[in-house]
């Protein structure tokens, strides 16, 4: 149900968006169909959309660094390999394909991606295992195309 709110002026658009996200969002969505774009808070528009970019790269690293953590104690740690660190690597991947299915231009800065995914799984992987960041690779040891592959698991 689309509740019908009128605001008149930009001081109450701004007000509205620090003190109701959700209701500013609706409204000016409903602006934005109507064709009213003189009336659209573009400022806060511009910036919220800003914002969902970097968002969308960020979970994507994220899921990036989780998988490459699991995949290095999967590699470093053959004794304590377990069914539970299976799924953590095969849920990462899925999740990372929905990403890339609903922002397949993403796939253009994954290289990029992987990188600063690497410098956050080597910290992870250094706490969670107790052995040293030190003696990791200085780069990701594992390409896109073997992150992504649900039949690759590092020995």
């Amino acid at each position: 149900m689309d509740t019908q709110i009128t605001y008149n002026n930009t001081d109450t658009q701004e007000t509205l968006y620090e003190v109701d996200f959700y209701q500013w969002a609706l409204y000016n969505a409903n602006l934005l169909k109507q064709g009213r774009f003189t009336e659209v808070d573009i400022e806060n528009v511009v910036e919220e959309l800003e914002s969902m970019g970097r968002g969308e790269k960020k979970e994507l690293r994220n899921r990036l660094a989780i998988l490459i953590m699991h995949l290095l104690k999967w590699q470093y740690q053959p004794q304590r390999r377990s069914e539970s660190w299976k799924i953590t690597i095969n849920t990462q991947r899925v999740d990372i394909e929905f990403i890339l299915k609903d922002s397949p231009s993403l796939k253009h800065v994954v290289e990029i991606v992987i990188d600063e995914a690497y410098k956050k799984s080597g910290l992870m992987f250094q706490k969670e295992t107790g052995i040293n960041k030190k003696h990791l690779p200085n780069i990701c040891p594992y390409n896109f195309e073997q992150l992504i592959d649900y039949d690759f698991l590092p020995e």
